[in-house]
């Protein structure tokens, strides 16, 4: 009986080892497999036009901007020229009336400071993959800078509304935020923050804070600034090195998104000139 119970046990044993092993092997064929898989671009503008088929203006007021957004270049806010697109903010010396309204209608005051915003609503919306900007900020850095690169659920209400199911509210599932780049000009120079918007499960109820980070870079030269679904992740890169990443988040953004460029005043301290985003390309890329 002994050594019937002892040769069992080798016999589980032995088992044991293989099964180990043949979960070992499936498991690094598996992470092989993920990591070979090439990424396929399926949008690419690097802004030789302004292509309506791939982005449109949009003003609208939102977050307490000084700013109003104005549409097709006024007062030279979205250039586009020697092969990049620079989105600015300008003031104009002179107030007037701004014709931007907020999704509860509205409707922003007079102001002399006018800005550039696309975005690819209804025109490039993709679900998770992985989206990517070449940009740069030109001139010193100055308070009350607000540039982003940023992504948002197709499903939105802001404006402008295009489609039926277009009835959700920010940030709920349908109208998340994820943001790849924003400059906050109020504090440090170069430095960009970057992660997701965590939803509070009610309309307007979003934590800014607790799932992005702060990164130090170089905000006058180019860089490549992206976020991508790596499983059940998002993994936010500068340049193609990690730099933040919001674990088990991707899963939250199910929608298809698409994405918006712009830069915004966000305070009431005094400008000079104007002040520059330059985005040299946007590519968003799926795997094959």
């Amino acid at each position: 009986m002994k050594k019937y119970k002892e040769s069992l046990l080798k016999g589980f044993f032995v088992l044991a080892i293989v099964l180990t092993s043949c979960t070992m092997i499936t498991n690094k064929s598996s992470n092989k497999s993920e990591e070979s898989m090439a990424w396929e671009v399926d949008f690419f503008d690097d802004f030789e036009t302004f292509n309506t088929n791939y982005w449109q203006d949009q003003h609208i007021w939102v977050n307490n901007e000084k700013q109003c957004y104005v549409p097709d270049n006024q007062y030279g806010t979205r250039e586009v020229s020697n092969g990049t697109l620079k989105l600015k903010v300008i003031n104009i010396e002179n107030e007037i009336s701004c014709d931007n309204f907020d999704k509860h209608g509205n409707q922003q005051s007079k102001t002399s400071y006018v800005a550039g915003r696309i975005a690819s609503k209804n025109k490039k919306e993709f679900i998770k993959g992985k989206w990517t900007a070449k940009l740069r900020l030109l001139g010193k850095r100055q308070p009350s800078m607000f540039p982003a690169w940023w992504i948002l659920g197709a499903q939105n209400n802001e404006l402008p509304v295009q489609d039926p199911d277009e009835v959700i509210c920010w940030p709920l599932s349908g109208s998340g935020e994820i943001d790849i780049f924003e400059h906050h000009g109020d504090y440090e120079d170069n430095h960009y923050t970057t992660g997701a918007i965590k939803s509070l499960g009610e309309c307007d109820k979003g934590d800014w804070w607790t799932l992005r980070t702060n990164v130090k870079a170089s905000l006058s030269d180019y860089h490549e600034y992206s976020v991508e679904w790596e499983g059940s992740d998002l993994v936010y890169r500068l340049d193609g090195t990690e730099v933040h990443r919001n674990v088990g988040e991707g899963d939250k953004y199910p929608e298809p998104m698409f994405a918006i460029l712009n830069f915004a005043k966000i305070t009431d301290s005094s400008m000079t000139g104007e002040w520059v985003m330059e985005v040299d390309w946007v590519k968003h890329e799926f795997r094959k």
